[in-house]
């Protein structure tokens, strides 16, 4: 009976200090993960130039340049992101008296490039921006390594 104990204190004592200590050294090899495919986002923006604010008829075409360029941007920003939906209805004997839905989008768009911007009519601008995600991802490369482990070697 004594032995038996004497072997469980042992393996007791042994398996918590392989708990603590690390009986082999190693060394990590890591490599960086790449996606298979990379999809190319398309999005076009729209503004009237005649709601613009301007003394002129060239400052108001020059602002709609940049709204309808900013409304690109949004386009582009909701499909990375998503749009985010909020809505509230109110009831007072049980009719409807105050119904409400708000939608926002936020988020960082990098690589984007204008492919084209004209006026639509008389009275429209659009431009036509593209996300190539590639570019997105060596961006991403730039600013952050990720990594996957590629080799672990024991000592």
């Amino acid at each position: 009976m004594r032995l038996i104990a004497q072997a469980v204190t042992g393996l007791c004592l042994l398996a918590g200090a392989a708990g603590c200590t690390s009986l082999f050294d190693k060394q990590v090899e890591w490599e960086v993960v790449e996606p298979e495919s990379y999809p190319v986002l398309t999005a076009v923006g729209y503004a009237p130039i005649a709601s613009q604010v301007g003394d002129s008829a060239d400052v108001r075409t020059l602002m709609a340049m940049k709204a309808s360029k900013l409304d690109a941007y949004r386009e582009l920003a909701e499909q990375v992101y998503g749009q985010r939906i909020d809505g509230n209805e109110s009831l007072a004997n049980l009719v409807v008296n105050n119904s409400t839905l708000q939608s926002s989008v936020a988020g960082v768009i990098r690589g984007a490039r204008v492919i084209k911007a004209y006026p639509v009519g008389e009275d429209t601008y659009a431009t036509e921006m593209e996300l190539d995600m590639r570019r997105v991802y060596e961006i991403y490369l730039a600013t952050t390594k990720p990594k996957r482990i590629k080799d672990v070697k024991y000592y």
